[in-house]
This record gives structure tokens, sequence and C-alpha cells, in this order.
């Protein structure tokens, strides 16, 4: 029996995650004026890849269903982004979109240290016994 489920770690796998994405953003934005910087994205992918394969036990009862594995590159993937458009300077950091990206990834980190925070509390409550 799992004492947490897999829950934390889940949630432990996507903070790194969102982690990740909040340096590859800073980067892109740091580099926005760098002659012929590419912007750099994480793939999501990756992350959904390990965090599923890590929780998520499936049994197939027919050929036909989808074989489900855990990743065999437990890291996050950092990748070149694909159908960007380039600044006269060879640059391609959409400065706009960055902040956006910055903006929806700390809306998520913080959605996901409360619900982390939460699970805590709630282990908390019940060594305490309810008090």
């Amino acid at each position: 029996m799992s004492l947490f489920s897999g829950t934390i770690s889940t949630l432990e796998n996507a903070l790194n995650y969102s982690s990740a994405k909040q340096k590859v953003i800073s980067q892109n934005i740091a580099n926005v004026d760098t002659p012929n910087y590419k912007a750099k994205d994480v793939s999501f992918k990756a992350a959904l890849d390990q965090a599923v394969g890590q929780s998520i036990p499936t049994n197939r009862s027919d050929n036909r269903h989808y074989v489900f594995t855990k990743s065999l590159d437990p890291s996050i993937s950092i990748m070149n982004k694909k159908s960007v458009s380039y600044n006269e300077n060879g640059n391609s950091v959409d400065i706009d979109q960055e902040m956006s990206d910055l903006a929806k990834n700390q809306i998520y980190y913080n959605a996901l240290t409360e619900r982390i925070s939460g699970k805590f509390s709630t282990l908390q409550n019940v060594i305490r016994g309810g008090k």
C-alpha cells in the first residue's frame, strides 16, 4: 500500500516541469536582442510521459489497446521552438509571446504549490489526530 498514492510525486514532477519552463522563458527574454539566438521551449510530452509513466498502471485486455510504458529518459527535454518567425537579425524570440508564457507558467506554478501545500496540510492534520 502506497502512503501517498503517487500524488505528491506527480506534483513534484509538475513542479520540476514548471521550474524548467521558467528557466527557459527567462533565457529567451534575456536574449531577446541577441543576434541569431533561437528561442527554446520545454517539451511537455516528455514531462507528461514521465508523470504518467510513473503514476498510472494499466492492463491490456485486448491486443488493439495502446501500451503505456514508462519514459526511458526521465529528464525534461529543451528544444528550439518550431514554426517561428525570425527578426531581421536572425533572432526568433517573440517578447509578447514569452511574457504571456511567463504569466501562464506563474499561474500554473502557484496552483501546484497550493495543491502540494494542501496535501501536506492534510497529512499534518492526520498526524495531529484532527486537532
